[in-house]
C-alpha cells in the first residue's frame, strides 16, 4: 500500500512539473486583406486590369451593409498613390437591407503620370473605427492617347526695338510644343504644364526663358463661359506681381497658351489683383 502511494503521488508530482513548463508559442502570420469581396461588393465596370480615362462611369452593386446614407466613397489613385480623383457612389435603390443594391457614379480625374493606377471602393464607415473598415481595390490602367498642344515662353531677343530696349509684349512669346494626355479638360492641362516652367535644353539654348514655376502659385479652378476662361490662382507669397514688365510677361504666357484653344476668347484672373505691377 505505501509502494503504491509513493508511485501515485511521484506521478502527481511529474504531471505538475509538466503543467508549469511554459507553453509553446505559434507565430501567426499578420493577415492580409483579402482581394476578393464578392461576398459583399461587385464591379462590372471598369472590370480590373482595362483601360480607364477620364470621367470614369463605375457600377455595381454591394451589400446593403457597404453603404451609409446611401452611398459609400471611391477614390483612384496612381502607381505611386497619389489621389487623382474622387467620387461618391449613390445607391440605386433602397439600401437599409440585408442584399445587394446597385450603386453608380462618375469620377473625374487629373492627368496621370503613370501607366496604371487602382480604384479604391471603400465601405462607408461614419465610425471612423479601424474594425469597421473595408474596402475594394480594383488595378486599373490608364488611356494613353495624346494630343499635341503649344505652351507659350518667352524669347527678349524676340521683344526689343530698334536701339535694343526689351519692349515686354507679346512679340516675345515664343510657342513650344508637348504631348499630353487626352482628356476632358486639355485647357488646365496645358496651363498647369506651362506652371512647371520645364523646358528642354534645346529651348534654352535657342534663347526660350521662362519665371515659372513661380513658388506658391497654383491653378485652383478654371470656368469657362460664352468664350470667357476665368482662372482661379493661389498665390501666397505675391509672387505673380513685380513691376509692369514682368508682371505682363507673365499674364501674356498663360493667355496666350489659354487661346490656342479656339474656344477662349478672353481670359481673367481671379483674383483680380494677380499678375499686377
Amino acid at each position: 500500500m505505501k509502494k503504491f502511494s509513493l508511485f501515485f503521488i511521484g506521478a502527481l508530482l511529474l504531471v505538475g512539473a509538466g503543467c508549469s513548463s511554459p507553453p509553446s508559442q505559434t507565430v501567426t502570420p499578420n493577415p492580409q486583406p483579402a482581394t476578393d469581396k464578392s461576398d459583399l461588393i461587385r464591379v462590372t465596370t471598369p472590370l480590373a486590369d482595362t483601360f480607364v480615362k477620364s470621367p470614369l462611369h463605375i457600377e455595381g452593386q454591394a451589400l446593403g451593409s457597404w453603404y451609409f446614407e446611401a452611398s459609400f466613397p471611391i477614390k483612384l489613385l496612381d502607381a505611386n498613390g497619389r489621389p487623382l480623383g474622387a467620387a461618391t457612389a449613390k445607391a440605386q435603390g433602397e439600401w437599409m437591407v440585408n442584399a445587394f443594391v446597385p450603386f453608380k457614379a462618375d469620377l473625374t480625374f487629373s492627368v496621370p503620370t503613370t501607366d496604371k493606377g487602382t480604384l479604391v471602393l471603400e465601405k462607408d464607415n461614419p465610425s471612423g473605427l479601424p474594425q469597421n473598415a473595408d474596402e475594394l481595390r480594383i488595378p486599373v490602367k490608364f488611356d494613353q492617347k495624346t494630343r499635341t498642344i503649344q505652351l507659350h515662353y518667352y524669347d527678349s531677343s524676340k521683344d526689343q526695338d530698334a536701339t535694343g530696349n526689351v519692349m515686354c509684349t507679346r512679340n516675345g512669346l515664343v510657342a513650344v510644343e508637348r504631348q499630353i494626355p487626352s482628356t476632358i479638360t486639355p485647357i488646365q492641362d496645358a496651363i498647369n504644364l506651362l506652371l512647371q516652367g520645364k523646358l528642354t535644353d534645346g529651348e534654352k539654348a535657342q534663347g526660350v526663358t521662362t519665371e515659372y514655376p513661380l513658388p506658391g502659385v497654383v491653378l485652383k479652378g478654371a470656368s469657362l463661359k460664352d468664350g470667357v476662361l476665368t482662372l482661379e490662382f493661389s498665390d501666397p507669397q505675391n509672387k505673380t506681381s513685380g513691376g509692369s514688365c514682368r508682371s505682363g510677361v507673365l499674364w501674356y504666357q498663360i493667355e496666350a497658351t489659354a487661346k490656342q484653344f479656339p474656344e477662349v476668347k478672353t481670359v481673367k484672373f481671379i483674383p483680380d489683383i494677380l499678375f499686377q505691377p
